[in-house]
């Protein structure tokens, strides 16, 4: 019988995968703690409603404003020392807001500076930490190494970390983010201990015919001939779109529509972590044993028929099963998508290729944020639903076939290159 550690992180993938497994579950630990902490502190400064969705929007602005650039700095320097730097900065900030807290001087921009920077410091750590796994472990453990690291987001980040934050904010408002500084430091620690991550030779001079090297022109122009890379990017982004619509509205649709209390309505969002525990325990057998294209499809139908099911439901132990159903499917799917990308992408390009990617993901959700608002307030709760069923059912009718020529694309790399 094998080890829990082997099963966790299979020896197989080496010593390298082990410490930047640990770091990014420390690390999804802090953040965790902060996804409560974080809107409580606001609630506790403001009660401005445009100042509390302000904090939210201060998660999604630095991707959209210095996403691009962090891809292309990603690409061009050691990845393992910009993700010990960017975090290390992280730590710093966060000091900075426990400073104010303890001193007693608070004040909503403070807090929203703070979140700002944070966020900024967050999108250049989470942008090189991409490109990690595919320099750690070969092009044929991509997938069952972004699993673990996927289980890492849904434990510390989802589970563990959002309750254990309002534990702590409730004994004392500074106490929240201390302990992410701890987890935050911790993580650069870890990730330090992983073997050498030079930037990859590039494909490209600095200067060309006499030009100054653009490299993030470089980048969106290989995403541009790529076709599959490029289309599973698009298909991530449109139904970051739908999905989104229902979603920023599902604490109104839980409360007001299904008659669940606000414990209830926490529930229904534990319950697709759950499933998402589920599916992830799974994805190695899948893996195994069903063809990567069949995965994709079914994955994404399932998204359609959950959207028709929740616009169609006033049963509350009905929603509970399509949110636990997502959360098993959701995972698989997000875990699959990561892998494809980072097969059939160059190393050299791997940094501005899922800033691109990120890019998209918080682009939609911010389009599909203000749909959902405006749909919910003309057509009412379902509305979103509703929208989310046929976006995303018209899109994966268009894109049905190319998810196969997706699935076939031969890989850009064999295995990971980090040096000892």
């Amino acid at each position: 019988m094998s080890s829990f550690g082997e099963v966790l992180a299979p020896r197989r993938l080496g010593s390298s995968f082990r410490w930047l497994l640990a770091s990014t579950w420390t690390s999804n630990i802090g953040d965790g703690i902060a996804l409560s902490a974080a809107p409580l502190l606001i609630a506790s400064v403001t009660s401005s409603p445009l100042l509390v969705a302000s904090g939210a929007m201060m998660q999604v602005l630095p991707w959209l404003l210095f996403g691009l650039l962090a891809g292309s700095i990603a690409d061009h320097h050691d990845r393992r020392r910009l993700v010990m730097l960017a975090n290390g900065v992280r730590a710093v900030i966060v000091l900075g807001l426990v400073t104010v807290l303890v001193t007693g001087h608070v004040s909503i921009w403070v807090v929203l500076v703070s979140a700002f920077l944070y966020g900024t410091a967050e999108v250049f750590a989470d942008t090189a930490g991409s490109t990690l796994l595919p320099m750690t472990v070969p092009s044929a453990d991509l997938g069952i190494g972004n699993a673990r690291m996927q289980a890492g987001y849904l434990v510390a980040n989802q589970l563990v970390g959002p309750p254990l934050g309002a534990f702590l904010f409730a004994v004392g408002s500074f106490w929240p983010f201390t302990v992410q500084i701890l987890c935050v430091s911790l993580a650069v620690v870890l990730v330090s201990r992983m073997a050498r991550t030079p930037p990859p030779q590039q494909d490209v001079p600095a200067l060309v015919d006499g030009v100054k090297h653009r490299p993030i022109r470089e980048g969106l122009s290989w995403l541009r001939d790529n076709a599959p890379v490029r289309t599973l990017i698009l298909i991530v982004l449109i139904f970051n779109v739908t999905w989104a619509a229902p979603w920023y509205v599902l604490v109104l649709y839980a409360t007001e529509y299904l008659g669940l209390s606000a414990v209830g309505y926490g529930l229904l969002a534990t319950s697709a972590a759950l499933g998402g525990l589920v599916g992830i325990s799974c994805f190695g057998w899948l893996e195994r044993r069903v063809r990567l294209a069949t995965m994709m499809r079914v994955c994404l139908s399932l998204e359609v028929v959950m959207h028709l099911g929740f616009a169609l439901t006033t049963s509350a132990a009905v929603a509970f099963a399509i949110m636990f159903g997502f959360g098993v499917y959701a995972f698989i799917w997000g875990t699959i998508s990561t892998t494809v990308r980072q097969r059939l992408v160059p190393l050299s390009l791997q940094g501005r290729i899922a800033s691109v990617n990120m890019v998209g993901v918080f682009g939609g959700l911010v389009i599909g944020q203000l749909l959902g608002g405006l749909i919910a307030q003309v057509w009412g709760l379902t509305g979103p639903w509703w929208f989310a069923f046929a976006g995303s059912a018209i899109t994966l009718a268009l894109l049905w076939k190319a998810i196969s020529n997706i699935s076939a694309a031969p890989p850009a790399l064999e295995s990971g290159a980090a040096t000892g």
